[in-house]
């Protein structure tokens, strides 16, 4: 895949542990795989928004109880494991 050198402007703090964290590794590298596991989410969040549109079209609203249910399992899977004790990377 082609590669383009961009401008950012980013947080000096993120930047800093960002820099702390990858070392010698490319910058560069670090921050592009970020950016595709941003793009992964914001499509998989894009096709579940699509997916209940369909499920509203079909069985009419989804009701706000279920909807928090939903939500609430979201933010658990989303929260970091403290169960692991390992670091990610």
């Amino acid at each position: 895949m082609a590669k383009e050198k961009v401008t950012l402007t980013l947080d000096g703090d993120r930047l800093a542990e960002l820099r702390a964290l990858v070392g010698a590794r490319s910058l560069s590298a670090a921050v592009d795989q970020a950016v595709a596991a941003y793009l992964a989410r914001l499509k998989h969040l894009q096709a579940v928004d699509e997916w209940l549109a369909e499920l509203e079209q079909e069985h009419g609203p989804i009701p706000p109880e279920t909807l928090g249910w939903a939500a609430h399992l979201v933010d658990q899977w989303a929260a970091p494991s403290r169960r692991s004790g390992r670091k990610a990377g």
